[in-house]
């Protein structure tokens, strides 16, 4: 697959992302919006790095990326249960 096709998914998934992120007001939602976004610049950055097989930098931030991604959900689902646990179900989130 040529260089040109990772790049337009990548850009097709990021607008995606972007378009949920910033039209939703649900918390779970904009966390999904986050997480299309995040797996956008994986996708771009694994196409990258396959223009040279000899360097796997750009599989290793995608690596680190996720890390984060999976971070950043954990954190969030902490302060959604927490909140959840003081103020009763969180309906609108």
């Amino acid at each position: 697959m040529a260089l040109s096709a990772w790049l337009f998914l990548g850009m097709v998934l990021f607008a995606a992302g972007a378009a949920v992120f910033m039209t939703r007001r649900s918390a779970i939602v904009m966390l999904c919006g986050a997480e299309l976004m995040l797996n956008a610049a994986n996708l771009t950055l694994v196409g990258f790095s396959r223009l040279d097989p000899t360097h796997a930098d750009g599989q290793v931030f995608a690596l680190f990326i996720m890390l984060v991604a999976a971070a950043e959900a954990a954190v969030l689902l902490a302060i959604l249960f927490a909140l959840s646990k003081h103020s009763g179900p969180a309906e609108g989130l």
